[in-house]
């Protein structure tokens, strides 16, 4: 996220934009942004619309290509923020210490959003998105000062196969044979080894979608990234040519994901090796598409403006839209004849689905709006020049 993109700490902010962009990279992360403000907060849970509905289970919907977009943008990110360091071994010791304390602060901020409203240590979720992400992003920071693109390449391929066979071979203790069900796979087994049931997803069976087997997964997902970015800052290849491999390499992940697909399903909460290709090939292909518009075309006007805002402030809108939401869907009050009500179901209630005849509809003007409040919080920040990072 945004915590690779600069060097400004969490708590403070930073005055000026960091230098060495992609405009197309901040248009990608803003479109990521957008689609995941509208999808994680429905008016009403129960009347998804259904253009941002996840995939049941097997198979893969515009909803679930956004947390591994998140990955590989951060990824492409950090290949710029640290390709000058990487040459320069006397340097990886202090870049490798602030690496660990970028996801420290990822990693804490994550349990945070767990604790949120009430607090309970004995009961809150450990595992989550921002737990993931900074797992990964310390392992693609260390692979990618520690060795080459084709060493890079190579792990890439070495995870996904094993991730194949450990979730389609090896057997879950306790359950027989290796299968992909929600509670009963191998990863589904690890969790509950390792955490209290107190302590994974509760809205899951024995189960949490951001486990900690799925993270091998997703570190090939980040190092997508990190090739993709490696190729983008090839000084020596014309850019068109680099947009025309992009293309090519994009849809070839894209196939092998269909292809792989026959025998190991995409499925994005396992984050399967299919899943992988397929989702990172789609990210190659935007990538290479918004590159050609926006940095090598220079087509970088006022359409991309309200992207580029969106895109600025990454783990600050994910980080504060998902406490508050806590805070709105857990935190009772009471009402003066003693009852208990919910702020945010009220809200709901009594200024969205009473104007709507389709609960669908009155759902996703509740996201529209809730969505629209925080682009106005980000587009302020912006104009002051204010970016919020680990």
């Amino acid at each position: 996220m945004s915590t690779l993109s600069s060097a400004a700490p969490l708590g403070g902010a930073t005055p000026v934009l960091p230098a060495c962009r992609l405009v197309s990279l901040d248009v990608f992360r803003g479109l990521t942004v957008l689609l995941m403000l509208l999808v994680n907060n429905p008016g009403d849970y129960h009347f998804y619309y259904t253009p941002l509905v996840h995939a049941p289970w097997h198979g893969c919907r515009p909803a679930d290509l956004i947390f591994p977009s998140f990955v590989f943008i951060m990824g492409v990110a950090l290949v710029y923020g640290l390709g000058s360091v990487q040459p320069v071994r006397a340097l990886h010791r202090t870049t490798l210490w602030r690496v660990g304390r970028r996801a420290g602060v990822l990693l804490l901020l994550g349990l945070l959003i767990g604790l949120i409203p009430y607090f309970y240590f004995t009961s809150f979720r450990i595992p989550g998105v921002l737990q993931r992400i900074a797992l990964v992003y310390a392992a693609c920071c260390v692979v990618f000062l520690k060795t080459n693109w084709r060493q890079q390449a190579g792990l890439l391929a070495f995870i996904l196969v094993l991730y194949n066979v450990l979730l389609q071979v090896v057997p879950v203790p306790g359950y027989g044979p290796a299968n992909l069900a929600p509670a009963t796979n191998l990863g589904a087994w690890l969790d509950r080894l390792l955490f209290h049931q107190g302590h994974l997803f509760v809205e899951q069976e024995g189960w949490d979608p951001e486990g900690l087997l799925g993270t091998l997964p997703t570190i090939a997902t980040g190092l997508l990234g990190v090739l993709t970015g490696q190729w983008l800052r090839q000084p020596a290849v014309e850019p068109t040519t680099k947009v025309v491999w992009l293309f090519v390499a994009g849809s070839g992940l894209v196939v092998a994901g269909c292809i792989w697909n026959g025998w190991f399903p995409i499925n994005k909460p396992l984050w399967t090796s299919s899943y992988v290709l397929y989702a990172g090939g789609i990210d190659v292909l935007l990538v290479a598409a918004l590159y050609f518009l926006c940095d090598v075309q220079g087509w970088r006007g006022a359409w991309t403006l309200p992207l580029r805002v969106c895109g600025s402030n990454a783990l600050l809108v994910f980080f504060l839209p998902e406490a508050l939401e806590r805070v709105l869907t857990k935190l009772k009050l009471h009402h003066a004849d003693g009852t208990t009500f919910y702020l945010r179901n009220w809200l709901y209630q009594n200024l969205f689905a009473p104007y709507f005849r389709s609960p669908y509809y009155a759902s996703l003007a509740y996201a529209i709006a809730y969505t629209a409040l925080w682009v106005a919080l980000l587009w302020v920040l912006y104009r002051r020049r204010l970016f919020f990072t680990a």
